[in-house]
């Protein structure tokens, strides 16, 4: 019997051999659980980054998709919106001095017809203006004094008056020798012609080259204003 069999023990109890028995359990069980537990883990992660790539390739464009028919529609809609309210303005008595009629629709110096007159203290400004438009290519008509509806009533440098018609035709070119004038129509008058009226705050007429340049950005093709839409 060896030293290693407890007493009272024998048999198929007996320990034999100069070797201690294995007393810790076998390591095979614990790696196949950590093999397990990382397989479930990539697992899961693969999963997971699958979804994601999922998510974006169907959601994504879903959501631009719905952004650009919303953008769309909005535009449609700011377009018939802006159709409806479109319309015909009315006709106005005065404009205002910086104003610019539509290219093409405005006269040549020479087929505008100008009557001066001067409602100043001031002898003499008539004939001098009118001899200057003369010289500037304009048609000159009456000369003289203005009516008691205007004499000495004219503050500024000048009163532009035409009919309904000169409003974006003549008087705007007119303007271009006097861009302080004020300018107004009177629905009730007739003929082509429009009057200068000198008022006590003139001092001369715009000058030739200024003037010149005036009737020419007057005259040329406006160039139509292009607004990028972002949505």
């Amino acid at each position: 019997m060896s030293m290693l069999t407890p007493p009272g023990m024998g048999g198929k109890y007996r320990i034999t051999g100069d070797k201690y028995p294995r007393m810790r359990p076998h390591r095979r069980r614990g790696r196949l659980a950590v093999v397990v537990v990382g397989c479930g883990a990539v697992l899961g992660v693969a999963g997971w980054g699958t979804l994601q790539l999922i998510d974006v390739f169907t959601g994504g464009g879903g959501a631009a998709t719905a952004a650009g028919a919303s953008c769309s529609g909005t535009a449609s809609a700011t377009k018939a919106a802006n159709s409806t309210k479109a319309g015909p303005a009315p006709s106005a008595s005065a404009a205002a001095p910086g104003s610019v009629p539509a290219a093409g629709a405005v006269p040549r110096p020479a087929q505008i017809t100008v009557n001066v007159f001067n409602a100043t203290t001031r002898s003499g400004l008539a004939k001098t203006t009118a001899d200057e438009l003369k010289k500037r290519g304009f048609r000159i008509g009456e000369v003289g004094n203005a009516g008691k509806q205007y004499d000495k009533k004219v503050t500024g440098a000048g009163l532009l008056l035409g009919p309904a018609s000169s409003l974006n035709t003549s008087l705007p070119v007119l303007a271009t020798q006097l861009t302080t004038a004020e300018r107004r129509t009177d629905a009730a008058r007739t003929g082509p012609a429009v009057d200068l009226i000198i008022g006590n705050g003139f001092k001369a007429l715009t000058s030739p080259a200024d003037a010149a340049k005036a009737l020419t950005a007057l005259t040329a093709p406006q160039p139509k204003a292009t607004t990028k839409k972002s949505c």
